[in-house]
């Protein structure tokens, strides 16, 4: 019987659990549609604005019964504080308001949570230091304050605000920063009245560059932020963590490029304390830290901490510890950072190995000798910190002295006091045959440069006159009668390091590649005496962004020296030489006094610096002789006039396939005179251009046999050289002419132009190819046209003008079509020039021109 009962019981109970169910599917189903909503519109969107002390906005409410009872939100605007610009501070496109069932059995209707989906939020901070999230915290704080004034008076409680997948926005004031948050998990929300927490989790991105958001690392922050009086008393405990981040895609995300660093980086940061004084401490740990093109050994690694006070209202630090293991070294840092005065900060180094620095040094510099090996310790300590005020004498009313502070407007400028000490330094590989070996160097506070300058001037302020680098002067050997003194300057903005001394030719070269020197390869192919160096490099620390921070400037003496370069065939001897480094990056040679041979000249050579991309940036060069043989010149640098002799391999390095070939070079060649057998030219000048496939004569200018020569022409490689010349000749004096031919002729000037085109090796072989057409132009002339060795009497012409055309073929000058004019009479020569050394001549005596014979015959 019981247990008929009970089973019946237990029926009923599920019979009535699933009448329970239907009812509430068919609340769920028939409700919503039949309840309006759009009353609570303003109601919902009085209760968010007063939550978040903003105006708010939104298109539309929906009613939803599950999973939670709430309301949708169509198109959620949170207006800006005006103070912080125009643009919503917050902005979705649907949320979710989820209400606390408590409360509306009692009438009331009050939100417990707001979620929303891929939202912006806009974080600004204005020019006085604040942020538009202030103001949030100070509703609540105000809240508080006018809950504890009025115990009566009910508080709403903040909604529980969270944003998945959303994006958080920094600007400026009215600037949009390119720094973002995206795919930020964010949640807000009080733990008890006037505690809350936040909560966030997101990727770090920039918008005007392009990132691998995988590797920007992920930063995650957990604060607690308790109830005050006033926003910066209010007790803040955070703690920040960026985690998996890469410093190649870090460093353009920071700064907008990538410098070539790799490695990856982790970042922690614990707040503890007020708005106003918080205990802060930071971890910054670094594994494989190395440049892309350049993968050390044993890559660096760095674990730094460091703890500090800061004070928001005087932007200071105080009490500022940081250690880090370097190597199998210790580095530790402490300090003073005072708001608006000198900071004070000492950096202990306790056996430091050199090889460290120098990796450091080839990480944060690209290019910084790559092949370097170096040992050594360094240990000592630096400190930097306001100077004591100089006493000066000052006069009393008595006449008296006694002592004074320095000028009140003195510039508060720091010193250095202490001293660096590296035991066992060398510095070996990359190319350097000895290493460079210093068994004891010791850096110590000098007077930073400018302050130097300012000094020997009588100019400089007096603040500035105290210690503000370490400085460290070596002698290094370098095959010299006297070895290289080395100066480095170190300060905190970048180096200096002065060189000064003696170096033997194969040294300097060696230093000057280990050096990073971008034209070191200017002093290859130099053996001679040893040079005087005086050179000077100065730079920051860091990879410059901009060209032209590091600066190489000095000069380079060479004395009795030869060059010898792949696309001449002979050394070239050098009695001086001048390499001078300018400030802007070029190279000069100037002057450069040289023999070649039997040929003697001066030249100048300039290697631009600092061409911009796609910018034509070739070295240029001058080169002056006095007395120029063409015959010596040829023998020196055309060899004998044999193929296969010299000429012959110095025409076959302009082939392009053949290497070495001829450097891309623009300049100028001058003489006082150019012999070429019987013709001397005066003053002449050619600007040339010349490139791997053989050279352009742009321009020769040059006095000619009493006129002026204007020519152009190209020189071509083949199986044989290809010249092709033309030229204009003006004003050549007849008798000058005549004298060159082995005649005798007086009168007007001459005019002339030509071309002709040559090939081959030898004289010979260039008068045979020559093929081309000449015009002339004489008025009023005399000629003879037989030469005085010649027998009998030499016929004599008359005439005002002589026009005439020649072809230049089969190795001579032939006379075409041409006609003497002497009143009506109208005549025509017949003649050629054997182009032979002697030339051979042959005229005969002016007869009647076709036309005028054949009018007499009729």
């Amino acid at each position: 019987m019981t247990n008929n009962k009970q089973g019946r019981g237990g029926e009923r109970g599920r019979l009535w659990l699933a009448l329970a169910l239907v009812l509430a599917l068919l609340a769920i189903a028939i409700v919503p549609p039949l309840v309006s909503v759009s009353r609570y519109k303003s109601r919902i969107t009085q209760l968010m604005s007063n939550a978040l002390g903003r105006p708010v906005r939104l298109s539309s409410v929906e009613l939803r019964l599950l999973p939670r009872p709430g309301f949708v939100l169509t198109d959620l605007t949170v207006d800006e504080d005006p103070a912080y610009g125009a643009e919503p501070v917050l902005h979705a496109n649907t949320v979710t308001a989820s209400i606390r069932l408590l409360t509306l059995w009692r009438g009331r209707l009050e939100v417990s949570r707001i979620s929303v989906d891929e939202a912006s939020l806009n974080l600004v901070r204005s020019g006085n230091g604040s942020w538009n999230l202030d103001s949030l915290f100070g509703t609540a704080a105000q809240a508080h304050q006018g809950a504890a004034q009025e115990p009566t008076r009910r508080k709403v409680p903040l909604p529980y605000l969270e944003a998945t997948n959303s994006r958080i926005n920094i600007r400026k004031g009215a600037e949009k920063l390119p720094f973002s948050l995206v795919n930020t998990d964010l949640s807000f929300w009080q733990e008890e009245p006037g505690d809350w927490r936040i909560r966030l989790r997101g990727q770090p991105a920039r918008t005007d560059v392009s990132l691998d958001l995988a590797d920007t690392g992920v930063m995650q922050l957990d604060a607690t932020v308790r109830k005050a009086a006033e926003l910066r008393q209010m007790p803040v405990r955070l703690d920040l963590e960026w985690k998996e981040a890469q410093l190649g895609q870090l460093s353009r995300l920071v700064i907008g490029s990538d410098p070539g660093w790799r490695g990856a980086l982790t970042g922690q940061l614990h707040l503890e304390g007020t708005g106003e004084s918080a205990q802060v401490k930071t971890r910054l740990t670094a594994t494989g830290v190395h440049r892309a093109e350049f993968a050390p050994a044993a890559p660096m690694d760095f674990d730094a901490n460091c703890g500090f006070t800061y004070h928001y209202s005087t932007r200071s630090v105080e009490k500022l510890a940081c250690d880090s293991p370097l190597g199998d070294g210790h580095v530790r840092l402490t300090g003073e950072l005072p708001g608006g005065a000198t900071p004070q900060i000492a950096v202990g180094l306790d056996r430091i190995p050199v090889a460290a620095v120098l990796d450091a040094l080839r990480t944060v510099r690209s290019g910084f000798g790559p092949g370097l090996e170096a040992k050594g310790l360094a240990s000592g300590m630096i400190r930097y910190a306001e100077p004591m005020p100089e006493a000066v004498p000052q006069k009393t009313t008595r006449g008296k002295a006694h002592l004074k502070q320095g000028p009140a407007g003195a510039e508060a400028s720091g010193s250095l006091t202490g001293s660096l000490t590296v035991d066992g330094f060398q510095l070996s590989g990359d190319g350097l045959r000895e290493p460079i070996v210093v068994p004891r160097l010791v850096l110590e506070p000098v007077m930073s440069a400018d302050a130097v300058k300012g000094k020997k001037g009588k100019s400089a302020p007096r603040a500035a006159d105290v210690p503000a680098a370490l400085e460290s002067t070596i002698a290094v050997p370098a095959g010299g009668a006297s070895p290289l003194t080395v100066t480095m300057r170190l300060a905190l903005a970048g180096y200096q390091v002065t060189v000064k001394g003696q170096a033997a030719l194969a040294r300097a070269r060696e230093l000057a590649h280990v050096a990073g020197m971008k034209d070191a390869g200017i002093l290859d192919g130099l053996a001679g005496e040893a040079a005087q160096v005086d050179l000077n490099a100065e730079g920051p620390w860091l990879s410059p962004i901009e060209p032209g921070a590091d600066r190489l400037t000095g000069t380079v003496n060479l004395h009795n020296v030869n060059w010898k370069t792949d696309y001449l065939a002979n050394h070239v001897e050098i009695a001086l030489a001048t390499l001078q480094l300018d400030p802007g990056g070029a190279v000069r040679w100037d002057p450069v006094g040289f023999s070649y041979g039997p040929v003697k000249g001066t030249a100048t050579v300039v290697l631009p610096g600092g061409c911009a991309a796609g910018q034509a940036c070739n070295p240029r060069f001058t080169v002056q002789f006095g007395a120029l043989d063409a015959a010596a010149l040829q023998a020196a640098v055309l060899g004998a006039h044999e193929k296969g002799t010299m000429l012959s391999e110095l025409i076959a390095r302009f082939k392009p396939e053949t290497a070495p070939v001829w450097p891309e070079l623009e300049g100028t060649v001058k003489a006082d005179w150019l012999l070429l057998g019987p013709v001397t030219l005066a003053k002449p000048e050619a600007s040339l251009k010349t490139s791997a496939s053989g050279v352009e004569i742009a321009a020769l200018d040059a006095g000619i046999l009493g006129g002026r020569l204007h020519g152009t022409g190209t020189l071509h490689a083949g199986d044989k050289p290809v010249y092709a010349l033309e030229g204009k000749f003006t004003r050549l004096n007849p008798a000058e002419v005549g004298k060159m031919l082995g005649l005798r002729w007086t009168g007007g000037t001459m005019d002339a132009d030509g071309k002709v085109s040559l090939a081959g090796f030898t004289s010979k072989d260039l008068a045979a190819s020559a093929a081309g057409t000449m015009h002339l132009d004489w008025k009023h002339g005399v000629m003879s046209t037989a030469s005085p060795a010649e027998h009998g009497a030499a016929a004599t012409t008359r005439f005002e003008q002589w026009t005439a055309e020649a072809a230049i073929a089969d190795g001579a000058i032939t006379l075409k079509e041409n006609e003497l004019r002497e009143g009506a009479g109208k005549r025509e020569l017949e003649g050629s020039v054997m182009l032979v050394d002697p030339l051979k001549v042959r005229f005969a005596p002016a007869k009647e021109t076709a036309a005028k014979r054949q009018g007499a015959s009729r």
